[in-house]
């Protein structure tokens, strides 16, 4: 690396997200879930946090599952409300300008972020290519 320069790290840096691009990325976000993904989720959030964006899922309780809530207490009711009102978390991106976002996919197993490349190796994407990552955990 010549001397002099430092190395973009896409996961530990970033740059806040001005006010009109978080306006933009959110309705990117929400058009290509509806176009994508539509009936695997109740709501997409998109949430910001200096150079962070955050994405969060949504979803109705899989059809069936009301025999869950007799295993946590809960009244059928109760279970289907907490269900809703939980976020699935889907994925964290990292601003870097224009179409220049690095990707972090939620591990349940761990219970944070991870930092990962795109599917096609890249350390930079666009968020409709980090929604699809995170999509894996939408389901019918």
């Amino acid at each position: 690396m010549p001397k002099g320069r430092a190395k973009l790290a896409p996961h530990t840096g970033g740059r806040p997200i001005p006010e009109a691009v978080q306006n933009a990325v959110r309705l990117r976000i929400l058009n290509h879930a509806q176009a994508h993904y539509a009936g695997k989720y109740r709501k997409i959030e998109v949430g910001f946090k200096g150079a962070l964006c955050y994405v969060d899922a949504y979803q109705e309780p899989a059809p069936g599952s009301e025999g869950v809530a007799a295993l946590t207490g809960e009244t059928p009711d109760e279970f289907a409300e907490r269900i809703r009102n939980t976020p699935v978390h889907l994925v964290r991106l990292g601003y870097f300008g224009e179409d220049r976002w690095s990707l972090s996919f939620y591990t349940y197993s761990h219970e944070r972020y991870e930092p990962c490349s795109y599917p096609n190796g890249e350390e930079f994407g666009t968020v409709e290519q980090a929604f699809d990552v995170g999509a894996v955990y939408l389901t019918d």
